[in-house]
């Protein structure tokens, strides 16, 4: 069986933190990736999924001093593909998947910022293809000093989550 994934039929979000001596004027971060791809084949035990960085917007932005306004939600996302992921692809591929029941336990390859580090993460998944799970990555594990403001009182924290929540967009089988 095998099932395509899009944001036509899910969602994939990246939550960020905030730390430093300014962090209360900063915002935890929900974006979604409005352009995603993802293929999980349960006979050939592979999963895959490649996100455009560009692609980022924010959905909210909790905490900080004052509310996040249009332009900030706006510029946020420049800012992480220009500055942070420098345009750099976004590629997960499985090369271990292990199905027990409704779970789905995978190791792969990640890349992002330019390099390839090994992750592993956990999804559920329902008979009808449906899968939802996440898995926290940080940016000190690919070499990349989370993004600063202020003059670095005002830092993203390490590690961020990324989950997924979507329907198939077709099956075969």
């Amino acid at each position: 069986m095998a099932y395509a994934y899009g944001p036509d039929s899910g969602k994939l979000t990246v939550r960020t933190g905030k730390g430093g001596a300014a962090s209360k004027a900063g915002h935890n971060l929900l974006l979604e990736v409005t352009e995603w791809q993802g293929m999980l084949d349960l006979d050939e035990q592979r999963l895959t999924l490649s996100a455009d960085p560009s692609s980022l917007r924010v959905v909210e932005g909790s905490g900080g001093v004052m509310p996040l306004g249009d332009d900030e939600k706006a510029s946020i996302p420049q800012t992480i593909d220009e500055e942070v992921l420098k345009g750099t692809p976004i590629e997960f591929e499985s090369t271990r998947l292990q199905v027990d029941g409704d779970r789905i336990d995978s190791d792969g390859d990640l890349d992002l910022f330019g390099k390839r580090q090994p992750i592993r993460f956990g999804l559920r998944i329902d008979d009808d293809g449906h899968v939802e799970g996440s898995a926290r990555i940080k940016h000190s594990d690919f070499g990349v000093k989370p993004y600063t403001a202020l003059f670095g009182t005002l830092k993203v924290a390490d590690e961020v989550e990324i989950a997924v929540d979507a329907n198939p967009r077709s099956s075969d089988g």
